[in-house]
């Protein structure tokens, strides 16, 4: 059946499941529509039923019920979206911070399932593989081949814990297949990706979530760097989408005194309800930097803004991204679920950071970037546009805006260099060669300290050429160009033999906001 012939049964639908919404999500009133949902209830399974049974062609309902829900959710704001089955089950482990399966990052590479990293406090690390093996077999399931692909992997690897699965790998290091029996079981995803010291008193902790767990690891790398003689603290949020909310007020009560408001929400019937410190901060006195970008939203915005409004810490970067909506997951009962707008939240200041949208150009909310870039306020500062009216006073007296994300104390303009043109720096094609090079290379290059490769890996550039070649550069590059490939060349190559911190602490060697701190504190 063709999509022209599959609309009006759309349209039908969606109108049907629109009325159910509008009553079904209404809370508070909900015991008083009971009779009217219900006769609603009953309107859409005839709707099915007739569909089902009686229409001419062949139909899948489940799908088209996904379709009609999804086109209904598109219509509400930006943030409210639905979720199928799958993407429901996908979300959810990223959210929650664990998955069920062996632990291990794995790559499709030349029809072969290859192990990038074996996750720590997983089945996996217990039994002895190690990243570089191939994994051919899985019970009686084959897993190489050239119709791989990598949801029918996770589908095969995955499993409730407890679950016995017999591995066939091949490890080239050694050059024999191996079979390795495990049970699957929880598998730790972690939000807090990083956190080293930068300096003898400065630490850094890079979060890239706000999950479930997000709190509790977080408070495992604080404390760390604590021990470490940690009296300033570079918080990096950059890239940050958000998460829980009560994850992002767990952290920001970290640093704020005792009743120093963090956040407060507001519903459409004017309900308010108000977040604040409690006594239990560990880094109430210590000096914080918090990292944003244009791509920093949602929880980040909250720590952010609950910082920045009660005069703690300094904020860097550029503005955020803008989101001041609240949603609440709510489950249709069959796997699926809806993830619906249900407030606003406001700094302590009063502000609302949510930039402006039209209900009906949802692709424009989300290229905002774009307009960005070529209105110029990625590269400076005096670009940014606040609106007047929105303007707002700390109690140290520092102006502050709303209606847009939060605008950093201190703006750092975007690393133009990462738009370096053409194939030189494709990410795709410059990490498949970092992994390549590791994986021929892993038993020598186990040999390298982790100090000596962050401060002299490649020193003669005989890699980086090595990779030019390979993409086939006929074209001169210039030495500030080279130096760039280089350094991404290098953190990628770190990533695949070591892990994320060493990514990020070759990265950070050219972190123009890392650079700003140590500016301001007048480290060389």
């Amino acid at each position: 059946m063709n999509q022209k012939s599959q609309l009006p049964i759309y349209l039908g639908i969606a109108i049907a499941i629109g009325i159910l919404i509008g009553s079904f999500f209404n809370f508070k009133n909900r015991a008083n529509s009971i009779f009217k949902a219900n006769n609603e209830e009953a309107k859409i399974k005839k709707l099915i039923d007739y569909i089902q049974y009686d229409y001419v062609d062949n139909v899948n309902t489940e799908k088209l019920l996904d379709g009609a829900i999804e086109q209904i959710v598109n219509k509400l704001d930006p943030h409210s979206v639905y979720f199928n089955k799958q993407e429901f089950a996908s979300s959810n482990e990223q959210m929650q911070g664990n998955f069920h399966g062996i632990g291990v990052q794995f790559r499709i590479n030349k029809d072969s399932v290859v192990v990038v990293k074996v996750l720590d406090g997983g089945p996996s690390r217990k039994a002895g593989i190690k990243a570089g093996d191939r994994i051919l077999m899985a019970n009686k399931d084959s897993l190489s081949g050239v119709k791989l692909e990598e949801e029918g992997v996770m589908k095969i690897l995955k499993g409730e814990p407890g679950t016995k699965v017999k591995l066939s790998i091949y490890r080239k290091s050694e050059d024999k297949i191996i079979e390795i029996n495990l049970k699957r079981g929880d598998v730790p995803i972690t939000s807090v990706s990083t956190y080293y010291m930068l300096n003898n008193d400065t630490g850094f902790i890079k979060v890239d979530r706000f999950a479930r767990t997000t709190y509790d690891e977080f408070k495992i790398a604080l404390d760390n760097l604590l021990d470490k003689g940690m009296t300033k603290l570079v918080l990096d949020l950059r890239d940050n989408p958000g998460g829980y909310m009560d994850i992002a007020n767990q952290i920001a009560d970290e640093f704020l005194g005792d009743n120093k408001l963090i956040v407060f929400t507001k519903n459409k019937k004017g309900e308010v309800d108000k977040d604040f410190a409690t006594e239990k901060g560990v880094f109430e006195n210590g000096k914080v930097y918090i990292l944003i970008n244009e791509n920093s939203a949602s929880a980040s915005e909250i720590v952010a803004g609950a910082l920045q409004d009660n005069d703690k810490g300094t904020i860097i970067g550029r503005r955020s991204f803008g989101k001041g909506l609240v949603q609440q997951t709510m489950g249709l009962g069959d796997g699926s679920a809806i993830r619906l707008t249900t407030a606003r939240y406001y700094t302590p200041t009063g502000r609302s950071i949510q930039k402006p949208y039209n209900l009906n150009h949802s692709k424009e909310y989300y290229e905002d970037f774009n307009k960005r870039y070529e209105s110029g306020e990625l590269v400076s500062a005096d670009s940014i546009k606040v609106n007047d009216s929105l303007r707002y006073t700390t109690p140290k007296g520092r102006i502050l805006y709303g209606g847009g994300g939060i605008v950093p104390d201190i703006f750092v303009a975007i690393d133009t260099t990462q738009f370096i043109e053409g194939k030189y720096a494709n990410a795709a094609i410059l990490n498949q060669f970092a992994f390549d090079y590791v994986d021929n290379n892993r038993s020598a290059l186990q040999k390298i300290s982790l100090n000596d490769f962050i401060s002299s890996f490649d020193e003669d550039g005989e890699i980086l050429n090595d990779y030019l070649k390979s993409i086939d550069a006929k074209m001169l590059i210039s030495d500030y160009k080279r130096n760039i490939i280089k350094r991404y060349l290098k953190a990628n190559i770190a990533q695949n033999l070591f892990d994320d911190i060493e990514f990020a602490k070759v990265l950070q060697q050219e972190d123009k906001m890392i650079d700003k701190i140590f500016e301001l504190e007048n480290i060389e």
